[in-house]
């Protein structure tokens, strides 16, 4: 994003009507201080992601009413905000790096002027507080590349790199819904500092999680149902690979003392050292190998019983 930053402080004529239907009693302009903020564009940002000008569009509905903190601390003790108008304006003359008409999400927000408040407002109106970061939630990660959603299934591209000499990034879409604004020191994103969240429904079983978890970048968010499931899941595959252990480990011995039976030449630690590195599959085709071939017959092994002569002159030195 280019900017996640404060602009210009005003008040206009209209603007103390929309201020008041969040208020529970009639302010006027003497008691508020308001604020212009551009919260995020789409722009590709430096987690090689952006908004599609749609989901900014329906983020600028979301963002109204909504609140604004410190660091996304969620704590109510540290609103100090509300965001009372929002709209998603075109950047005349102005393209993203892929080539699209730059669109920029900006908003209108209120606060008291009390003396709580002093030292914020003057530090806003210093260029000391000045840049924002939102934190919001959408419902699609689309490849730029292929066009897959990589919160259902893994596509194979990888955000930064080119294909073709084309970049590829993650295209957010579908904007579920936004939860605050944040004064922070250091943005997130490069030069705007967004934050981004993903929030898993409900009703999402546990493969969809799971594509969730792989392909997000930012937060996620899971209910207590579906944090239970993604542990018990995470619990049953740690048995499985202590069996696993247990399997290859057994496997090794075995393989080991087949090497031994078959070439005695060699030094045991050697053979230990070689079976050591190798993987499961690797140990189980060695063994099966080893049981297919036959052994090799001592020099004094006597012949299968069709051929022994009955008088053993086989034995003869």
């Amino acid at each position: 994003m280019n900017k996640g930053i404060i602009e210009k402080t005003f008040l206009g004529e209209s603007d103390i009507d929309k201020i008041n239907e969040f208020s529970r009693r009639e302010l006027t302009a003497d008691e508020v201080y308001t604020f212009s903020l551009r919260l995020c564009d789409n722009e590709v940002d430096r987690d090689f992601e952006c908004f599609s000008v749609e989901t900014l569009g329906r983020l600028a509905e979301l963002f109204i009413g909504k609140t604004g903190l410190f660091d996304h601390s969620m704590k109510s003790a540290d609103q100090k905000a509300r965001i009372y108008d929002a709209y998603l304006e075109k950047q005349e003359g102005e393209y993203t790096s892929y080539g699209e008409a730059l669109y920029a999400l900006k908003a209108k927000a209120y606060m008291l002027r009390s003396d709580e408040n002093a030292e914020l407002i003057n530090e806003i109106e210093a260029g000391i507080k000045k840049e924002v970061s939102v934190s919001c939630s959408v419902e699609k990660n689309v490849c730029s590349i292929c066009g897959k959603d990589r919160k259902q299934e893994r596509c194979g591209h990888i955000n930064g790199n080119t294909y073709g000499k084309k970049l590829c990034f993650g295209i957010l879409e579908g904007a579920l819904d936004a939860y605050e604004f944040s004064f922070v020191a250091v943005p997130a994103q490069k030069k705007a500092g967004v934050t981004k969240a993903f929030k898993i429904e409900e009703d999402k079983n546990l493969d969809e999680i799971i594509n969730t978890v792989k392909s997000c970048k930012g937060g996620l968010e899971l209910t207590e149902k579906q944090a239970k499931s993604l542990s018990d899941y995470i619990s049953e595959l740690e048995d499985k690979a202590a069996l696993g252990d247990e399997y290859r480990s057994a496997l090794a011995k075995e393989v080991v003392k087949l090497f031994s039976l078959r070439f005695p030449e060699l030094d045991g630690e050697t053979v230990k050292g070689v079976v050591g590195v190798m993987t499961a599959k690797e140990l189980k085709s060695f063994k099966i190998g080893f049981e297919k071939t036959k052994a090799p017959k001592p020099q004094l092994a006597p012949e299968s019983n069709s051929e022994v002569k009955e008088d053993f002159s086989q034995f003869r030195i």
